[in-house]
């Protein structure tokens, strides 16, 4: 079979641009507009993508001023786009750093069901002090201790997630038997971060396991990714980056046992789509003079770690950021940005006038034939799996990149024209888990 892409489109409120909301056709009401993302989703869907994917934030970045802010659990709108469409996959963030292991993996389940088997879990440990802070925590847990927290919780869901066996419900009415005892499985597990007793209260879903993602890039998140992830959502700026992530994270799969091919790496990309190039870097254009450098400041800040007064707009970072510095909070990211700051000697200006577009994702902007013929370089040149959509405006951007990159690449035969499976799992190839205490299974 010809090796074809995946597509995922990651749906925030109006777009990945931070000044996409200040556009006058933007809605600054839709990131907790139900109808604007079953509209998003159908979209994803006619297009044929893979999944669609909701990020998730466990608390409230303070300075609600500058752009939409407020956003919905994104498992219960997982719920209401399961109704809204027939194929695509669903997934949702969710921290293993602020949940606890039984009732996660009861909402996943449950969602897997709901959903006829098209749910996936975006695996994060929330690098964040806001979010520590809204659980009791005066201090951000360390990045080690977040990933071993995370490993242990990871390993705790399968076994929940198993403890039902897929013949469980017998349904015998005229025996009076609904189900057999002798097939569930109590996990008893006893671990460094939980304990947890007893079966879920829920049978095993369709997929089995949700499809689980995962996003860190750090030599932690690396390990984690390839011990774990089916996916792999990434940040790389460039073709020869993202053949090293590449290299790296599927090598590092082959040590933990398992096939490099059902990792599945997808670099994010921001494609901004014009007629003509001139065309799609003036729309560029225009939502960079809608920057507001006071409040991308604030970001960067948190990125990187250091008190606003060391930053100064029209100079490059201080010579004390350096990209081997140690941070508790998102290494993967930082290290990112320092890189392409140092690399492109950006003063602060001009460096979140970059990260303004999709926070260090790479940016498009062409023709449909220009993103095509880049998406496919790095796809035919063992640098991607697939992509992570993140349209720079929705919904405009998304229509445009369904409607007219979409088709070039399915006439290239790089895509599905149809959904040939019914679950998500179906969609990324990745085989239906067997039951770890079912004997000759395993775990």
């Amino acid at each position: 079979m010809t090796r074809e892409m995946h597509l995922n489109a990651f749906l925030t409120s109006v777009g990945h641009h931070q000044s996409a909301w200040r556009l006058p056709e933007s809605d600054p009401l839709a990131n907790t507009d139900v109808e604007h993302f079953r509209h998003l989703a159908r979209v994803a869907e006619r297009g044929k993508l893979d999944s669609l994917f909701l990020a998730d934030h466990p608390g409230l970045w303070g300075d609600i001023s500058r752009q939409p802010a407020a956003a919905l659990e994104p498992t219960v709108l997982l719920t209401v786009l399961a109704g809204a469409t027939e194929h695509i996959g669903l997934i949702a963030t969710a921290s293993t750093t602020y949940n606890e292991p039984f009732n996660l993996a009861r909402r996943f389940a449950s969602v897997d069901h709901v959903s006829g088997g098209r749910v996936g879990w975006n695996i994060v440990t929330t690098a964040t002090l806001i979010a520590a802070r809204n659980f009791g925590l005066d201090e951000l847990p360390g990045h080690r201790d977040r990933y071993a927290r995370a490993d242990e919780f990871v390993e705790l869901s399968r076994k929940l997630w198993d403890s039902w066996e897929d013949n469980a419900i017998l349904g015998d009415k005229e025996a009076g038997v609904w189900g057999d005892n002798s097939r569930l499985h109590a996990p008893a597990h006893v671990g460094t971060y939980f304990n947890v007793a007893g079966a879920l209260d829920v049978a095993r879903s369709p997929q089995g396991y949700p499809l689980l993602v995962q996003a860190g890039s750090s030599e932690d998140g690396r390990d984690f990714a390839a011990r774990h992830a089916d996916a792999v959502f990434t940040v790389q700026q460039s073709l020869d980056e993202a053949q090293a992530f590449y290299a790296d994270l599927k090598k590092r799969a082959a040590h933990f046992g398992r096939d490099p091919e059902t990792v599945k790496i997808l670099p994010g990309i921001v494609p901004t789509i014009g007629s003509t190039q001139a065309e799609a870097e003036e729309a560029d254009a225009q939502l960079a003079r809608l920057i507001k450098p006071e409040y991308a400041i604030k970001q960067l800040v948190n990125i990187l770690q250091v008190p606003a007064d060391e930053l100064h707009l029209d100079e490059e970072l201080p010579a004390s950021i350096t990209t081997d510095r140690r941070i508790e909070g998102g290494q993967g990211r930082y290290a990112l940005v320092v890189g392409l700051a140092r690399r492109e000697r950006l003063t602060v200006r001009q460096l979140i006038g970059r990260l303004g577009a999709g926070r260090g994702h790479h940016t498009l902007a062409g023709t449909p034939e220009q993103v095509a013929d880049a998406m496919q370089h790095w796809f035919e040149n063992a640098a991607a799996d697939g992509f992570n959509i993140m349209p720079p405006v929705l919904p405009s951007g998304l229509e445009s990149f369904v409607d007219h990159v979409v088709p070039i690449l399915q006439a290239r035969g790089l895509f599905r024209t149809e959904y040939s499976g019914k679950t998500l799992r179906d969609h990324y190839g990745v085989v239906r888990p067997a039951n770890q205490y079912v004997d000759g299974e395993a775990g």
